[in-house]
């Protein structure tokens, strides 16, 4: 069987223009069954404009993509039929009992009334929501309209499911919790496409694409991204004047690229103990006090820092 056949999701070229601009610019990739692939970039970089496209919801300008054997411009209907979206807004009626919802997505999906209710039983232990069946959907906190959307989506047991933003705006602890259950969805055999613009949220994907301006800038695994953009140090420097400290450090020609990182910054440089001996030495220089400087894992965060803000430099982004 060839690569593409056995595909869940395969994409060739394909681009989307609104009048003049050119929200998606000639993408191509593929996702294997059972992946959890995710799709990273900041608000606006093409995301959730794809995973429309790919979902039957917007024609393409040119190119084409299939999902689960469909193709997405000839055949949407089937499409749509055959996977489970979430949006990155809740798409649950908000003055509808947990239980309404769910009987109103099983009537959308044509699920015959026995295999409604075992479904019905199934997502309220999934998304942990046992006893609070007749609580107004408008009443419950955002982890939990979370699990429940998510619990609409796949109430029909799609093979692919779509989930765009799904976590945004909702607190880490819920974050964690969902993306526990994207885990057995995929051991289950779920391909699950996941856009989302929380970088650590990338480490649980098998494969990730960063996109920005609508073009493709990287893809692999989230181990393979970082050896590949970092073969030189990266160190966490943690000392007073953090501005004051970027700015000089930004100055430097050994000091590759300086970012903040919380209360750090990270500094990519050639060689960990020359690079440690600089920082201290220019700092201390200017009156700052430098508490710490210690080499790292590079994160997700700074591989997309390293890879667009280049391109923003010359006017891409």
């Amino acid at each position: 069987m060839s690569a593409a056949a056995a595909a869940a999701i395969t994409v060739d070229h394909l681009t989307r223009r609104f009048g003049k601009f050119l929200a998606v610019d000639d993408v191509s990739f593929q996702v294997a069954r059972g992946e959890i692939f995710g799709f990273l970039g900041a608000n606006g970089a093409g995301k959730t404009t794809i995973i429309r496209m790919l979902c039957g919801l917007l024609n393409p300008t040119s190119g084409r993509a299939s999902v689960g054997g469909f193709d997405v411009g000839r055949e949407p209907d089937r499409v749509k039929e055959n996977i489970g979206y979430m949006s990155q807004k809740f798409s649950l009626y908000q003055d509808l009992t947990v239980t309404e919802n769910l009987q109103f997505f099983g009537g959308v999906y044509k699920l015959a009334s026995a295999r409604l209710n075992e479904r019905i039983d199934w997502a309220l232990e999934m998304a942990g929501l046992r006893g609070r069946e007749k609580s107004l959907t408008s009443q419950l906190a955002g982890g939990w309209r979370q699990r429940l959307a998510l619990g609409c989506a796949i109430l029909h047991e799609p093979k692919i499911i779509f989930l765009d933003e799904p976590t945004s705006g909702v607190d880490p602890l819920s974050r964690r919790s969902f993306w526990e259950l994207i885990d057995r969805l995929a051991e289950g055999g779920t391909t699950v496409f996941v856009t989302t613009h929380y970088l650590d949220e990338a480490e649980y994907c098998n494969r990730i694409m960063l996109i920005h301006a609508g073009k493709l800038i990287a893809g692999g695994s989230p181990q393979e991204l970082k050896s590949r953009t970092f073969q030189t140090p990266v160190l966490e420097v943690q000392c007073d004047r953090l501005i004051d400290a970027l700015a000089i450090l930004q100055q430097q020609s050994w000091a590759f690229e300086t970012s903040v990182f919380g209360p750090a910054l990270h500094v990519r440089v050639q060689s960990e103990e020359e690079g440690t001996r600089l920082i201290r030495e220019k700092l201390g220089a200017q009156g700052i006090k430098v508490e710490r400087v210690a080499q790292i894992i590079p994160s997700l965060q700074d591989v997309f820092i390293d890879l667009v803000e280049p391109m923003t430099e010359r006017g891409q982004g």
